[in-house]
């Protein structure tokens, strides 16, 4: 008796977590200063910086560069995507955001591959794939989405960029 009341606990509370996780995967949501991971310090007489580490640094965590990410800015909005190789998410998230970059003048869409940029990926608290960030013109992350975004979700966060 108490095997079963185990195993329905169980379900119950596995059924609710798939529920939420389905309700708010893939949400575009308000990016504050504080959700985003404060920057590793470095000492003033360090023999080397890193190029990302220091950017970000001088930024407060809230502003991406065209050196940082290694390759240019939209002139209105850029859609930043974290992927892996073996994500299937990914490559979904991949079409959608090229889509909407065509379609919106001035957009660029760049995918970073996270195991290949780990520095990057620990500084902006990146732990899922795909995770977008929609930046403004001047690479100012303002919103952030963990998870595949619909469509509709990624133009209404351009469209408050814009």
């Amino acid at each position: 008796m108490l095997g079963l009341i185990l195993l329905i606990a169980v379900l119950v509370l596995a059924s609710f977590f798939g529920l939420w996780r389905k309700k708010t995967d893939g949400t575009m949501k308000p990016v504050s200063s504080k959700a985003v991971a404060a920057p590793i310090p470095v000492a003033d007489d360090a023999p080397e910086v890193d190029v990302h580490t220091a950017s970000i640094a001088e930024h407060g965590g809230e502003k991406l560069t065209a050196e940082i990410l290694g390759s240019a800015l939209g002139t209105h909005a850029t859609l930043v995507q974290f992927s892996t190789a073996f994500c299937q998410p990914c490559r979904a998230t991949r079409r959608i955001l090229d889509e909407v970059a065509t379609m919106v003048p001035g957009t660029v869409h760049l995918e970073i591959d996270a195991e290949a940029h780990l520095d990057l990926v620990r500084q902006l608290d990146v732990r899922r794939t795909p995770t977008v960030l929609v930046l403004d013109a001047q690479g100012v992350i303002t919103k952030r989405a963990v998870g595949m975004p619909r469509k509709a979700d990624v133009i209404a966060a351009l469209g408050e960029v814009l």
